[in-house]
């Protein structure tokens, strides 16, 4: 049976996911990391190889594809045999300050590469901090780990390198960029999705996999699971629920805001424009539980709205739909009643929900059509009309969430929306 394998190295561990020729999934497997928080390369490499260990001998005999989605960001220096040269960066890893205010001189106003914790600003970190003698590749995780598979370095896809710089509307590095020192160890950059190579004789033959198994360019973990959601047409969406409200909108137009944190990556010959609130379920894990909220939202009638006019926040801070680092949350008045105080938390985050995608039509996005829904909050019915109610469009959950399973079909379609 043909199979397809996707990998999402996230933020506390690696899972798999294998689909067959329709797409149902036939294998899954996960593994954590011993320290998310202080994981290094050899975690990784750790887990890819166990993962591969552990295949079913049918499945890996007969694997045709293999993709890897990884945390954005991430970067690390290696050599021509793909030794790292020194410790990543991690997605959250922000030392690179005074490198952050060197690209607001250079780069563009507004760039998505102007925050220390972007990979143009690790790059010219490690470029600084690191014996370059022996450095052949600046690669991002996703990079390095297909590299283990095929023994190519310095092949990247432009999900990944985005936060690195690289021109997604025109396909190339910006002349900016070109002129960095060190700027020939950047990668090659190809669409996600595209096959770089077969997989290595070498590993082909340690793990007994297909050595016609191709490998293909991978993607960050946030877009694998949006591809898992099953989201083609413009004006399609995905809304994760999870501690906070993130947006995803396929739009035809690309839509950029440094004021409202949103920016877009390209798709295909779509755009995929996001933004992100501070409000989201971490708010109402301040007042209720998960089962609380269950048995209270039974007694929620979502077709009525709620007088109270709250906006959620968790702390002092808002950065979209509204952006004011210093909006207060509403929630006040309390009603003694339980029930009235959640229809009116739901009906909040619902009406900022609304207002986000009604920033993004205001950019220039899209018009709404319709939303997949992940995320804790997705199992919620009665939030789930609210929001339809307030949304004005239809409203689902999706059947998949997981990276993993995203990976596995960009590896399996090879190609993204309108992409020949």
């Amino acid at each position: 049976m043909e199979s397809y394998l996707g990998l999402d190295f996230g933020t506390s561990g690696a899972r798999v996911c294998v689909v067959d020729k329709v797409g149902v999934i036939i294998h899954e497997d996960h593994i954590f990391y011993p320290d998310a928080a202080l994981q290094i390369h050899l975690n990784w490499r750790e887990a890819l190889y166990t993962l591969l260990k552990r295949l079913p001998a049918p499945i890996a005999a007969e694997l045709q594809s293999i993709a890897i989605a990884a945390t954005s960001a991430t970067v690390l220096l290696c050599d021509k045999e793909l030794e790292p040269t020194a410790p990543a960066l991690l997605y959250f890893d922000s030392r690179a300050q005074e490198e952050s205010e060197q690209l607001q001189q250079l780069a563009p106003t507004g760039h998505i590469v102007c925050s220390a914790s972007s990979g143009l600003a690790k790059f010219l970190w490690l470029t600084k901090h690191t014996e370059l003698s022996n450095v052949a590749y600046s690669l991002h995780q996703a990079d390095w780990l297909a590299a283990l598979l095929t023994g190519l370095g310095g092949v990247s896809d432009y999900h990944n390198a985005l936060k690195s710089g690289y021109d997604t509307e025109r396909l190339c590095w910006p002349n900016w960029i070109k002129n960095l020192p060190h700027a020939h160890l950047l990668p090659q950059v190809v669409a996600p999705g595209a096959i770089i190579t077969h997989i290595s004789s070498l590993v082909a033959q340690h793990f007994k996999i297909n050595p016609a198994c191709k490998v293909h360019a991978g993607t960050t973990d946030s877009i694998a699971a949006f591809i898992a959601a099953g989201v083609h047409e413009p004006g399609s969406a995905v809304t994760s629920l999870g501690t906070t409200i993130v947006l995803k909108l396929l739009s035809k137009q690309r839509v950029e805001s440094v004021q409202y944190g949103v920016y877009s990556h390209r798709f295909g010959n779509l755009w995929l424009a996001g933004g992100a609130s501070n409000a989201g379920g971490g708010v109402l894990r301040q007042y209720f539980g998960d089962s609380q909220i269950d048995e209270l939202s039974h007694y929620i009638d979502p077709a009525i709205d709620s007088p109270l006019y709250y906006y959620p926040l968790p702390r002092p801070g808002e950065r979209f739909p509204i952006n004011d680092p210093t909006l207060t949350p509403r929630l006040t008045p309390r009603p003694t009643d339980d029930i009235l105080f959640l229809h009116g938390l739901l009906q909040g985050l619902s009406r900022i929900e609304a207002a986000g995608y009604a920033k993004l039509a205001e950019l220039g996005a899209s018009p709404l059509k319709s939303i997949i829904t992940t995320g804790g909050g997705a199992k919620n019915k009665v939030w789930k009309n609210i929001r339809e109610r307030l949304l004005g469009v239809p409203v689902a959950v999706a059947e998949h969430t997981e990276s993993a399973y995203g990976a596995a079909l960009l590896g399996k379609r090879g190609l993204l929306i309108g992409e020949l």
